[in-house]
């Protein structure tokens, strides 16, 4: 008899962290992005000053230029350079890309910092 309930609330548990995960809730001095936050998370980097974008342009080491595994800034976005499509253009994954998590190739142009983190 208890079983099935237990089961049942660590469905709802689950299913409301995946939920609260899903939705970009990051909010730092009114601005609505949160890629920043995210990049935090998926590198294992708690640090809260990195939500901001622009902070990770002096995070790590400076990588001289985009190369796989390293950390990509432009004002507004930060993402990851994951690798490289065979005509040369970069692949980025980075959160908050059209409100979501994405993975695609992206235009560097405008990027500020390429960083080894």
């Amino acid at each position: 008899m208890l079983k099935p309930f237990l089961v049942a609330s660590a469905f709802l548990v689950v299913f409301s962290s995946i939920q609260a995960q899903a939705r970009p809730q990051h909010r730092h001095h009114g601005y609505r992005g949160w890629c920043g936050s995210y990049l935090s998370k998926y590198l294992g980097k708690p640090d809260r000053r990195l939500a901001l974008a622009r902070s990770w342009a002096s995070e790590g080491t400076n990588a001289g230029g985009p190369g796989i595994g390293v950390v990509v800034v432009w004002p507004h976005h930060v993402g990851i350079i994951t690798g490289q499509t065979p005509d040369g253009q970069w692949i980025v994954h980075s959160g908050n890309d059209g409100g979501a998590v994405r993975t695609r190739a992206r235009s560097l142009a405008r990027a500020i910092a390429f960083r080894r983190v």
